[in-house]
């Protein structure tokens, strides 16, 4: 028997629970994992409350994990049994002690890493390494404003950029949190409940404004965000923590300088086997290098998935989060 947490019906952190049964031995093309380390990400809170559609109840969520493989299916020739791996991504499932996934969407953890870290750092470091390298490639020199500074792919973003050069605002909730994020390559953290962090970005920048915005947060940030760009800046929402963004006028980008507006996500930039090898190999490298540090703020048993839960949501973690089985 293995445990894993499920979801009956969409709601609050109450809903998650325990529940037990048999994991079917891998199917062609899939590894079994027994896990050691579980990463919690936003993207679990939507599809938990059910902002994001997930299958048919009952499911367990989570994208992030990492272990060993137990075994594989038919034609799979890598990863092998013993061997130490990670993921980050579809499909659900990842709240669980043991789990089939992908063999293709496994990546193998280099030695240096250990399994807390892998899980911690995967989903939110490639997330960083899109953002960075191929949706606005940060060159020396530049101006980024990175929001949620002190969370998980925050402190990854602030430490990235650096070390490619650029000059980092952060804006973040706190003073310990401010701390924590100028401890991490943010040269300039705002704390947005009491200051207004457009007008201390253009006091910042003498005016010009930033190259890049990248917006985890959404509905209370957005217009903030697009008055923080330099004409022909880039918003970059990636995430919605406190809620979608609403209709808007393209018309706005115009006048506010002719400003570019994505919204990506690492699904699409990790769609090929190709593309997730390029992605979780920066990361380790710059990880391996001592550039980026990752810091695992907290962690929690599985079985107490929703407490942790309640502390993401409640903005009590930094760095990130780790469910342990």
């Amino acid at each position: 028997m293995s445990g894993r947490i499920v979801v009956r019906r969409h709601g609050g952190p109450e809903v998650l629970e325990w529940d037990e049964g048999e994991v079917p031995p891998p199917g062609a093309g899939d590894a079994r994992i027994r896990q050691t380390a579980i990463g919690i990400n936003f993207i679990d809170v939507y599809f938990r409350s059910g902002a994001y559609a997930g299958p048919s109840f009952p499911f367990s969520i989570g994208m992030e994990g990492a272990g060993v493989v137990e075994a594989v299916g038919p034609g799979v020739t890598s990863p092998k049994v013993g061997d130490r791996v990670a993921y980050a991504s579809m499909p659900l499932g990842a709240y669980a002690e043991v789990r089939n996934m992908p063999a293709e969407r496994l990546v193998t953890v280099p030695d240096g890493i250990d399994d807390k870290t892998a899980a911690a750092m995967l989903l939110k470091g490639m997330t960083a390494e899109y953002l960075l390298h191929r949706t606005f490639p940060v060159k020396p020199g530049h101006t980024v404003l990175v929001h949620a500074a002190a969370g998980g792919v925050g402190l990854i973003l602030c430490q990235w950029a650096k070390e490619l050069g650029a000059i980092v605002i952060g804006t973040v909730g706190s003073l310990g949190k401010a701390k924590l994020a100028s401890e991490n390559g943010c040269e300039y953290p705002i704390l947005y409940g009491k200051q207004d962090f457009a007008t201390e970005v253009r006091k910042l920048t003498s005016g010009k404004g930033v190259e890049v915005v990248y917006d985890s947060v959404g509905k209370d940030t957005f217009g903030g965000s697009l008055d923080c760009l330099a004409p022909r800046g880039y918003m970059v929402l990636y995430g919605q923590s406190s809620g979608k963004v609403g209709p808007f006028d393209p018309q706005v980008l115009n006048y506010k300088g002719s400003l570019f507006f994505t919204r990506p996500t690492m699904a699409h930039y990790t769609a090929t086997h190709d593309d997730l090898a390029l992605s979780s190999s920066r990361l380790f490298s710059v990880v391996k290098s001592g550039a980026v540090k990752i810091h695992v703020g907290q962690t929690y048993p599985l079985r107490d998935a929703a407490r942790a839960h309640a502390d993401l949501e409640a903005r009590r973690t930094t760095g990130s989060t780790v469910l342990v089985p």
